[in-house]
């Protein structure tokens, strides 16, 4: 009888264990998920670029993670859409010469360029030179900027062909180095005069922000009116997603998902950690 009551007791004791260990894996599984959701909305989220518009800064086939605290909180922070109301909490304007990532006006797709002026600021260009507040920016043509080609990256119109000691196809293009006010500095490429080239001044609007891709000619940027899948015309500050910051990967486009060993092969390691 005795033993009888010590197996109840012990299944009752197996039973008590089992059910308090799936509570507190539920209770982990809770936790890591919020966690990643304040690290999402708060801290950094994930981004890839799909295009050249950047280059030589950023590549097609870079991801890179971006800084959600740097100019506020709204629901462009979020990973998905809530329907909440337009606005940022703790808004902070960027400086020019930040490299951000803001929500396209139309169609709110996921857009990265360098802002270029700010409310108050009047900007043109002119035969290819900015003109920030009625002074030329300054600009000197530098090396050229030297690209290999790959799956992801080909040689557009504007570069020139050539091949190096190992017989790679390389992509040459004009590089040139622009200096805002203040001695913020970077390298844009300009293929030759094309309709983006010369721009009426304007001044810019409370709350808005000029911005242009550092491949200038091959930019669809604050120049162009705005178009659902286009151009993004004058951006919205509170549009803001959050600030370019470093390179977690990078991959030439080579990589095969049924040959794991291609993963390793198309990275561009050189590129991984680099601060933005």
């Amino acid at each position: 009888m005795n033993v009888k009551t010590q197996t109840a007791v012990t299944d009752v004791s197996v039973e008590n264990t089992a059910s308090e260990s799936w509570s507190s894996f539920v209770k982990f599984v809770l936790k890591l998920v919020l966690a990643v959701l304040i690290f999402r909305i708060c801290i950094f989220s994930p981004f890839s670029i799909p295009s050249e518009s950047m280059l030589p800064r950023l590549m097609n086939g870079d991801y890179l993670l971006a800084a959600k605290w740097s100019y506020g909180f709204s629901g462009n922070s979020l990973p998905f859409d809530l329907g909440l109301p337009k606005g940022r909490i703790l808004a902070s304007e960027p400086e020019r010469g930040d490299l951000v990532i803001f929500k396209h006006p139309i169609d709110n797709t996921d857009y990265i360029k360098r802002v270029i002026a700010l409310p108050g600021d009047t900007i043109a260009v002119s035969g290819g030179q900015l003109v920030l507040n009625g002074k030329r920016i300054a600009r000197e043509q530098i090396g050229d900027f030297t690209l290999e080609e790959s799956p992801n990256t080909g040689c557009a119109w504007g570069g020139e062909t050539s091949w190096d000691s190992a017989d790679n196809r390389i992509c040459n293009y004009l590089q040139f180095k622009e200096t805002l006010p203040g001695g913020r500095s970077f390298n844009v490429l300009d293929f030759g005069v094309t309709q983006g080239d010369d721009f009426k001044g304007v001044t810019i609007p409370d709350g808005q922000m000029f911005v242009m891709g550092d491949n200038r000619d091959n930019s669809r940027d604050s120049r162009f009116r705005a178009a659902a899948g286009d151009a993004v015309g004058l951006v919205p500050q509170d549009n803001l997603v959050g600030r370019a910051s470093v390179i977690i990967w990078s991959t030439d486009g080579s990589a095969e998902w049924a040959k794991p060993w291609t993963w390793f092969s198309a990275a561009r390691w050189g590129r991984i950690g680099n601060v933005l």
